[in-house]
Parts: C-alpha cells; sequence; structure tokens
C-alpha cells in the first residue's frame, strides 16, 4: 500500500533547511519575478539543475526506512513479555512476539532529564556536565543533537511531545516538537524518524486517586520487593503501576495500529523503550538494576532487515549488553549515517553496526534539590555501586518523591523501627562500594562488596567503573557551581577534555580515598587540603566530613582555616563538617559562613543549594538561623524556570523540622 501511495504521490523535495545544507536554492515564485526572458531562462537553467539534484536526494531518502521511537515513562521490564505474570501487556508483548527484546538494557540514568540528555547527545551526561537534574548545560559548537544529522539527510524528525533535557538546544534540532507533532505532516514520500512519549505510567499517575473503572491488578496479588515493606499502601502502588503499564500499552497499540492503517508498517522499523526503571522509591533515582533496566523492543520488517542486529531474530531475545548512549548512533547507523566518532555510544544495528561492549554504566547526581554522587556498572549479571557520598542516606528528603504514599509510609515504618534490615537499608547511610548478583539477587539486597568470594569481580568492575571515568572525563567530581564556572565560556564538555583546567585523574583519585572511608587516608585528606585545585580540597574537606565527629574534632584547626578559602564548595564542606561534628563554637562560625553564602541575591543557584544543604544537615544546630532562613530569597531574576523550585523546597523543608 504504502509504494502505491508513493507511485501517486509527488517526489519528496528536501525542505529549506536541507536546501540550504544541501547547498540547493529555493524554488522561483512566478507571481513576484519580473525579469527579462534572459533571466527567466537562467533562473530556469538553475532550477532545472536543482530539481535533479533534489530527484537524486528524493530516491536516495526513499531508499532509508521510517524509524518510529514509541517511549513510556518510568516503567521498567514490568511486561508480559519479560516474564512478569502479574502484567497485562498484550499489544506491547504482541510487537515482541514479532520484534526482539533485549534483556539487558539500561536507561544510563534512573531518571528523564539526564537519561534524555544521553539520547539526544549520544554522549554519557557526566561528560557534558549535564547529569544534575533540570540542570543547563550546552554541547561544544561542533556537536549537534543527532536529529539535526537526520534532517540533513531528508529526514522529518519530529518529538511527541517531552524532550526535557538538561543541555541547551542550538539549531533546529526537529521539524515539530509538540504534542501535534505526527510523521503525517511530512512531505509525501519523504522518510520520517518520529517519537512518540506516553507519561500515563509516570511516577505522578501513581499518586492519583484510583477510578474504579481503570482497576485492573488485585493489590493482594502484587509481588512486594524485599526493600519495600508489606503495607496496603505499598500494595495499592505498586497494583497502580501496573494498571498505568496497561494504560500505556494500550497508547502503544494505538500508534501501531495507526501505523499499520496508513500502509507504513512494512517500511517503518520499530522501537519500544521505557525512559527508565518504575516510578516506585528506590527504583526512580537510583542506579541500581531496578533503577536502571529498561524493556527495550526492536522490530525490523522483512524489507529492512539487513539493517537488523547480526543475532536478530523476530520474537527472540539478545542479551547484548545496550544503553541509551547507544540509541543515537544506533539510529544514524539505521539511516545510513555515520555516527560521529565524538559520539559515546557504539550502534547495535544498521549499516554502521559495532561490537558489543562488555559493560553498561549508570550514574546519580543531584536529583532535584538534594546532592549526590553514585556511579553504576554491570556485566549482565552483577551489578557495581560506587558510592562518592557515603555519608549521605539513601532516602534523603525529595521533595516530590516523598508526595508517593509508599515513600511516606515506609519511612514512617522505619522511625517507628518496624522493618527489617532490607527494609530499613534505604534511610540509613551507605557503605562506599556495593556489589549484588542479579542472578540469586535480582532485588539487590545482599550487598557482596565484602564477600572474599567476590573480591574479583569487585576489582574489574570498580576498574571499569574508574576507566570509563577517565576516559569521557567525568565532570561529577567538579562542585555543580564549578562545571559552569571552570569553562571560561566554553561548554563543559570542552573544559573536561582540558586537562590544565579539570586534571580528572587527580580530583578523582582524591574523590576515591575521601569516599572510601578508610582511617589510614586522613592524612592524605589532611595535605591535600591545601592543593592548588578547588576541587581537589572540596573533596579533602568531605573526605573529613565523611569520617564523622573523631576525625573532625581531631582536625578542627585545618577545617576552621578552610572556612576562608576563595571557592565556595571546600568552604561549605569544611562548614558543614564543623556545624555537625564541631565544638559548639565551631558550629556556629561555621552556620555564619553557610548563611552568607546560602542566599540566591548573593551567589548563584548552584552555590546557595550546596549552602543550604549543608545548613539542613546540622539540624537542630541551625535552628538560631530559622529566622534569617525564613526571609530568604526564593529565586532571582533571570534563573531557568526548571530549576525555580528547588530552592524554596529546601527552605520550606528546613523550616518544617523546627516548627
Amino acid at each position: 500500500m504504502f509504494r502505491e501511495f508513493e507511485s501517486r504521490s509527488a517526489p519528496f523535495r528536501p525542505a529549506k533547511a536541507a536546501r540550504s545544507a544541501k547547498g540547493l536554492p529555493e524554488p522561483p515564485d512566478d507571481r513576484k519575478l519580473a525579469v527579462t526572458s534572459k533571466a527567466m531562462k537562467e533562473i530556469a537553467r538553475i532550477w532545472l539543475a536543482a530539481a535533479l539534484t533534489a530527484s537524486v536526494l528524493s530516491t536516495s531518502a526513499a531508499d532509508r526506512p521510517n524509524i518510529l521511537w514509541i517511549t513510556s515513562e518510568d516503567n521498567g521490564p514490568h511486561l508480559g513479555c519479560y516474564g512478569d505474570e502479574y502484567a497485562v501487556s498484550p499489544n506491547i508483548d504482541a510487537l515482541a512476539a514479532r520484534g526482539m527484546r533485549y534483556l539487558r538494557a539500561w536507561s544510563t540514568a534512573p531518571v528523564c532529564a539526564p537519561a534524555r540528555t544521553t539520547i539526544i547527545s549520544g554522549l554519557y551526561a557526566t561528560s557534558t556536565g549535564a547529569q544534575h537534574m533540570r540542570s543547563e548545560t550546552r554541547l561544544p559548537d561542533f556537536m549537534k543533537m543527532f536529529p539535526e544529522y537526520l534532517r540533513e539527510e531528508g529526514y522529518y524528525c519530529t518529538n511527541n511531545s517531552k524532550e526535557d533535557y538538561n543541555l541547551k538546544k542550538t539549531g533546529k534540532v526537529w521539524d515539530e516538537s509538540s504534542n501535534r507533532a505526527h510523521w503525517k505532516n511530512r512531505q509525501p514520500g519523504q522518510p520520517f524518524f518520529a517519537v512518540f512519549n506516553h507519561t500515563i505510567s509516570h511516577e505522578s499517575q501513581i499518586r492519583n486517586q484510583i477510578n474504579e473503572r481503570d482497576r485492573i491488578h488485585d493489590p493482594a496479588k502484587v509481588r512486594v520487593p524485599a526493600y519495600h515493606p508489606d503495607t496496603p499502601e505499598v500494595r495499592k502502588d505498586w497494583a497502580q503501576y501496573h494498571d498505568r503499564i496497561t494504560m500505556m500499552d494500550r497508547l502503544v497499540g494505538g500508534n501501531l495500529k495507526e501505523l499499520a492503517e496508513a500502509g507504513l508498517a512494512e517500511d517503518t522499523i520499530v522501537f519500544y523503550y521505557g525512559d527508565h526503571g518504575s516510578g516506585m522509591p528506590r527504583n526512580k533515582r537510583w542506579p541500581y538494576n531496578s533503577g536502571l533496566q529498561v524493556p527495550l523492543i526492536v522490530h525490523f520488517p522483512p524489507k529492512w532487515a539487513h539493517l537488523a542486529p547480526r543475532d536478530y531474530a523476530d520474537g527472540g531475545t539478545t542479551s547484548r549488553l545496550v544503553g541509551f548512549v547507544d540509541l543515537a548512533p544506533t539510529a544514524l547507523s539505521i539511516a545510513g549515517i555515520k555516527p560521529p566518532a565524538w559520539m559515546q555510544g557504539h550502534a547495535f544495528a544498521g549499516r554502521f553496526e559495532a561490537r558489543a561492549q562488555p559493560y553498561l554504566f549508570g550514574f546519580r547526581g543531584r536529583m532535584d534539590e538534594r546532592y549526590d554522587m553514585v556511579r553504576s556498572v554491570t556485566d549482565g549479571r552483577h551489578v557495581y555501586i560506587r558510592n562518592y557520598m557515603p555519608h549521605k542516606i539513601y532516602g534523603q528528603h525529595i521533595d516530590y518523591m516523598f508526595q508517593t504514599p509508599t515513600t511516606r509510609v515506609w519511612k514512617q515504618l522505619f522511625d517507628e523501627g518496624r522493618l527489617d534490615g532490607a527494609q530499613s537499608r534505604f534511610w540509613q547511610t551507605k557503605p562506599a562500594e556495593e556489589l549484588y548478583d542479579l542472578e540469586s539477587d535480582p532485588d539487590e539486597v545482599n550487598n557482596l562488596a565484602g564477600s572474599q568470594d567476590h573480591q574479583q569481580i569487585l576489582r574489574r568492575l570498580r576498574r571499569a567503573q574508574q576507566k570509563l571515568a577517565e576516559e569521557i572525563r567525568d565532570l561529577g567530581f567538579l562542585p555543580e557551581n564549578e562545571i559552569h564556572g571552570r569553562d571560561s565560556g566554553s561548554a563543559p564538555y570542552t573544559m573536561g577534555h582540558d586537562r590544565k583546567l579539570y586534571p580528572v585523574n587527580r580530583i578523582m583519585k582524591i574523590a576515591e580515598k575521601a569516599a572510601s572511608l578508610d582511617p589510614k587516608e586522613t592524612r592524605n585528606l589532611l595535605l591535600a587540603l591545601d592543593d592548588d585545585d578547588s576541587a581537589v580540597r572540596y573533596w579533602a574537606a568531605m573526605g573529613l566530613l565523611m569520617r564523622g565527629q573523631p576525625t573532625v574534632e581531631a582536625h578542627r584547626r585545618p577545617l576552621l582555616s578552610m572556612l576562608n578559602d576563595p571557592a565556595p564548595a571546600p568552604r561549605i564542606a569544611a562548614a558543614e563538617a564543623l556545624g555537625r561534628y564541631g565544638n559548639d563554637d565551631d558550629a556556629a562560625t561555621a552556620l555564619r559562613t553557610l548563611l552568607e553564602l546560602a542566599p540566591m541575591n548573593r551567589t548563584d543557584i548552584y552555590v546557595s543549594m550546596l549552602a543550604l544543604n549543608a545548613i539542613d544537615a546540622m539540624g537542630d544546630r541551625a535552628k538560631a538561623a530559622a529566622k534569617e532562613i525564613a526571609e530568604m530569597p526564593v529565586t532571582r531574576p533571570g534563573l531557568p524556570g526548571k530549576l525555580n523550585g528547588y530552592v524554596p523546597r529546601l527552605l520550606e523543608d528546613m523550616q518544617a523540622k523546627w516548627e
């Protein structure tokens, strides 16, 4: 049907942007021409040449497949085709029956914005400084978001409709990005790359009041993971999460039906995937397998079988490790475009399919208003977690997360001492390293990092994580304000690849000493307090803070000296250490330092959030500043809208504790 439709349609001509990129002139407008016959002949000659070129491009474009991405939010592989007998997902299951399921796909980030940033760029967000939630960084000028490359080759690119990137867009990324964007709006015969994103399974929807007509799953039959308490609230949330997956599945079915009714099914390669793990607490926002594993199903119709992965089989499965960083190069490869060498992912299909990689990587940065730094890696069976801020509890108070009933009842039961060890861990501080065996422990509650039988695996995965950080120049080792402040006007990625501006190996080395909690490293931390790099000094002060009261008391004098550091981040880390563990006079001095840095009208948003988190960590020792905190500004002119809510949430949380 599609070929018949094409034969009746005018040939596709590249849009204006594509014509410009190819050096083609605009067509003449006869209504506005008032020129000599000689000029008319010249214009006709030029346009005939352009038309012939456009015809070649049209033929080339017609030989390219359509690509449809159907995505859903906040759901892991809780689908029938992935073995979840509780799930009801007939449309996605049917797609899997004629496509291929990826059993080891990771979203790279366990939350939407940095995950989508990784997809759109083909770069780990940690290499662009975009790993923090709703941060705004930018790419170097020589890089483009990948749909631009598709558009240059004649594709009609649409996004319906969520972007949510932590990178500023430059150039024209999409032909249309809105809730009206659709492949139907392309020129006849033009190949398309279209994204349809379904939000109905999002974390926010789990909290909705349930209409009985939407009740699909019986809470009594839900499987409660080992880390969650088995309560009616938790069962209801897990059941409603599955209800939402079923509702999302219907929307996916609608996308596929629409494609088939247009006669395009045999000309279109279809991807379905979730944007990270489930929206349930300790899944979303956490780089465990439960927060990173996503369903990924890819269908290649027979016409495009030659572009399918080498191990492709209808209705089959693959254990190939695939991450979100691989999606951009794969889309380009399918379209016959060689992925740029700077992309960090590896195409898993198409003309430029690359060899499979041995590891997948994940990360956690600032989540809304709370700072943290975690890195993870898997070989498909084992998951390694590196906690660079082990002094912070897993379940920091994030306002948005606490709106989910499961989070609230879970914390309440912990405060009442009614949880077992696995259930309590989320509300406690973290170990420096974690290691889990997904085969024997799919809920990731039995930490094998201390097991002598697993040290070889631990060392191998640890080194894989370190190696990636070195290779991509992981910017997470910088305080967030320095990601934006060290660049001297260049993009953070560019700054990160300047060894003078960013000595990543040296900074990472002291960060690992700090986070190891090894008392033997204390002397090295003290020496690093005088380093000429502010990030090294920051991690040195953080290392003393992480070791708690005995270490802070024993080394209060160098920490007091750090309160005069020229860089704000080392000053804040030292102040938090003294504010929490110093004597009363030290705590009062530290609080004054933090109050000078916290107001947004005196500093930038990232310094403000870091200082307010430190004040909050002081607990009642900061209560004397309650009035001053209540009067702090909650916004500042020119602040990106996505960041506006975080300081007010921190201020409200502190005030609520002191009421």
